[in-house]
């Protein structure tokens, strides 16, 4: 079927998405060229190397499951993966796969456009390639548009600066150094503990505090991955069938229900394994104003009695937006920093940024001197991925202008009038509310199945229908609406972007229950969308 094309796909990146996206393809004998702006595998691992970079969700639970052999012979070696290691991971991924042959890197799409003449899309680069392909497929990742804010003087800045999400991979050296942390989001929750460890002194400039729970990181247990690896037909299937993609339960009950022990026992006993499961304790605690209050009580409680000084404490306790509604950071000893004498916490809503000077970071109080700045300062999400690249589709409609009140999409898979063009993790379906690699799989393993069956059927195009991608708009907000997410000024609102439209952007209903509509869908021949045959 591929005609004029001169290949059957085009997938934009090669982290874990784009990899396995292209090792299905290749299963389905499809030709397929995938770009990636990097020089390695990985997407977000492969930028992301700042200090202290780590997954959030447990090593055994972020990982491939379509290969058994796979997830049998890779040995992870803490209980949550660090950058370093998770790199690793992807490497041997294409390795073993062979997936390199088929990916041309530091090669970034400029440009792909629609050709309705001959129902191929037409994709350029900034190395000067020109290729056609029947479908195109965007693993752009939802966070890798790094995000610096436009203060004035940031260019006069005479030390060097960096941003978390484009970190050098010779690594920095902060030994002696005075050094500006600005961003307070996961990013800098993770990098301000190892920094103050060897910098001279640590000034973070704070906005926004965040609500963080501990990791509890160590090495893995030999015995706990043997039984995680021979139970794990059982937990892929209740991980891919959960709310939000991880094996751990989350509870069904209220927190009013119970009593303050009983509720400050499960608070505690939750603390003290760690990790984002925290949030799943009650079922009511993102959607119950009362309820939510009583958790981001008990964590406040919990940086009360960690930071010494009472001031810093009150700054580090967030109070503007309920838990759970921005994303909750998982740390390693980030609110003990706070103790050391040669770190300093700027408030800059009381003290905020003015500029940046040659020497440092000037503030309404005064200028902060500093030899090196660290930008963690966040993503353009979701979004920003896609509409950084020129992407048209039928009639000249370019995507950022259909986008520009917000994402229109139908399961966050396609956007309608732009044929053939499927989106990994695209707003609209779970994503950044679930553990990725298993929405990862869950949208690569349903485009496959898409296209094999249109070329088994020999249609030429698939499109979202508009009537349906209204319903699911329309339902995606109806759903985020329910919950208290929509009170927080997030990323998932678009909100650390000036001039972004705030609309919500991820699916909130579950990763179980999306995937049944998604399964659904397909099995009554693509409902809600256009077939246009050959």
């Amino acid at each position: 079927m591929r005609g004029a094309a001169d290949h059957d796909a085009v997938v934009i990146g090669a982290g874990l998405a784009g990899m396995y996206m292209l090792h299905r393809l290749r299963g389905l004998g499809l030709s397929v060229r995938v770009f990636e702006t990097g020089e390695g595998v990985g997407g977000t691992w492969y930028w992301n190397r700042y200090p202290g970079a780590r997954c959030d969700v447990e090593s055994m639970e972020y990982s491939y499951s379509f290969d058994e052999d796979l997830q049998q012979e890779w040995e992870w070696t803490e209980r949550y993966p660090s950058q370093p290691e998770i790199l690793r991971y992807a490497d041997h991924v294409a390795d073993r796969f062979d997936l390199r042959r088929d990916i041309r890197f530091e090669t970034r799409v400029t440009r792909a456009a629609f050709d309705e003449s001959a129902n191929v899309w037409r994709v350029e680069t900034d190395r000067g390639d020109r290729v056609s392909a029947t479908y195109l497929i965007t693993a752009v990742g939802c966070l890798s548009a790094a995000r610096v804010p436009a203060f004035p003087g940031r260019d006069s800045f005479q030390g060097p600066s960096y941003h978390t999400g484009r970190w050098p991979h010779q690594g920095v050296d902060f030994t002696g150094r005075r050094v500006a942390v600005i961003g307070t989001g996961s990013s800098g929750i993770q990098a301000i503990p190892v920094i103050a460890e060897q910098a001279a002194h640590v000034t973070v400039f704070q906005r926004t505090p965040n609500f963080s729970v501990p990791a509890h990181n160590r090495p893995m247990e030999p015995e706990y991955a043997r039984w995680v690896k021979s139970e794990y037909a059982r937990i892929r299937d209740t991980m891919r069938n959960s709310a939000n993609g991880l094996m751990t339960a989350a509870g069904t009950g209220s927190v009013l229900e119970d009593g303050d022990e009983e509720r400050q026992r499960e608070f505690e006993a939750r603390w003290a394994r760690g990790g984002v499961a925290f949030l799943g304790a009650y079922g009511d605690i993102v959607v119950d104003p009362e309820a939510n209050e009583l958790t981001a009580a008990f964590v406040r409680s919990k940086i009360r009695d960690i930071v010494d000084d009472p001031e810093v404490a009150d700054l580090l306790a967030p109070h503007d937006h309920p838990i759970g509604t921005k994303r909750i950071c998982v740390d390693t000893g980030y609110y003990a920093t706070y103790n050391r004498p040669d770190v300093t916490l700027v408030d800059v809503r009381r003290d905020p940024i003015q500029e940046i000077t040659p020497a440092g970071v000037r503030t309404a109080g005064g200028e902060h001197s500093a030899d090196l700045i660290v930008y963690a300062t966040g993503y353009d999400a979701l979004t920003g991925p896609l509409l950084s690249i020129d992407l048209t589709g039928k009639g000249g409609l370019s995507l950022r202008r259909k986008w520009e009140a917000g994402p229109r999409t139908y399961l966050g898979l396609m956007t309608a009038g732009f044929p053939n063009l499927f989106t990994i993790t695209g707003p609209g379906s779970p994503s950044v509310l679930s553990n990725m690699i298993v929405s990862i799989e869950q949208h690569v393993e349903w485009i496959a199945g898409c296209v094999a069956r249109l070329r088994a059927d020999g249609i030429a195009a698939i499109d979202a229908d508009p009537v349906a991608e209204d319903a699911w708009t329309a339902h995606v907000d109806e759903v985020a609406r329910y919950t208290l997410y929509p009170r927080a000024d997030s990323w998932y609102m678009g909100a650390n972007i000036p001039g972004k439209p705030r609309v919500f952007m991820p699916y909130v209903g579950g990763v179980g229950v999306y995937r049944q509509k998604c399964e659904q869908v397909a099995a009554d021949g693509y409902e809600g969308f256009v077939l246009l045959s050959a």
